[in-house]
Formats: C-alpha cells, structure tokens, sequence
C-alpha cells in the first residue's frame, strides 16, 4: 500500500506542478544553451506521466483500492460543481451587465433585453443544476462502487 500511495503522491505534486508552470508565467530568466530545451519538455512530460499512471492506481484490484475510488468521486464532485457554480456566476455577469449598457444605450428595447436576459439567464442556471446533478450522481448513486 505504502509504495502505490507514494507513486500517486509524487504524480499528484508533478501534475500540479505542470498545471502552474502552465498557468503562472515565470519570470524570463537568463537561458543556457545546455539546459534549454530539458526544462521545456518537463511540465509536458510530468503531465504525461501523472495521466498515464493516475487512472492504473485509481483502479487497481486490490483491497487498498475501495477507498481511492470514493475518494477521487469526492474530488470530481467537488470540482464538477466548483467549475459549474464558477463558469455560470461569470456568464450570467457578463450578459447582465451588457444587458444594463444596452437598456442605458436604447431605453425603448428595455422590455425585449429582459426577456432575452432572463431566458438566458435560465439556461445559465441550468447548466449550474446539471453540475449539481453530476456531483450528486458521483457522491451517492456512483457507478464505478460496485
């Protein structure tokens, strides 16, 4: 058991890794010819790695592993409805606010931007409610716990 949770340890911290060298610019530093193009191909290659072995440790066949799988569902859910609650929030601020600088523009379509905005607004939230649905699916009626 000790030493699959430590090869998942080590693949969680090289994902992470590459997820923020991806994402956070690093400050532009003097390059050396030799070590160029090594530290280039890392992130792409920790993140190649930490894919290929995650789903083999997430479904191994052993006894150790009836607590990873309810665990990583714990994490999908908890993502699923973070990015879900996250993506819709932004959206439906988006449309609200250029619904208030088009009614400020032109007060006389006011009544057609409302209902366009609120018919949007609708599908906004009902993508929040599949996410909760997805989550609420992978917390109590998962199908990968047999």
């Amino acid at each position: 058991m000790a030493p699959r949770s430590l090869v998942l340890t080590v693949a969680v911290l090289l994902s992470c890794g590459a997820l923020f060298s991806a994402f956070v610019p690093v400050p532009l530093l003097a390059k050396s010819a030799s070590s160029a193009p090594a530290l280039s191909q890392l992130p792409t290659a920790a993140l190649s790695t930490a894919l290929l072995v995650t789903p083999s440790l997430a479904h191994a066949a052993t006894e150790g592993s009836a607590v990873w799988i309810p665990a990583l569902s714990a994490v999908g859910a908890g993502f699923a409805i973070g990015l879900a609650a996250i993506g819709s929030g932004v959206g439906q601020g988006i449309a609200s606010g250029r619904c208030i600088d088009g009614i400020s523009r032109q007060p006389e379509v006011a009544d057609d931007l409302r209902g366009v905005l609120l018919l949007s607004l609708a599908f906004m939230e009902s993508l929040t409610i599949y996410g909760l649905v997805i989550a609420l699916v992978l917390l109590f009626a998962n199908p990968l716990i047999k």
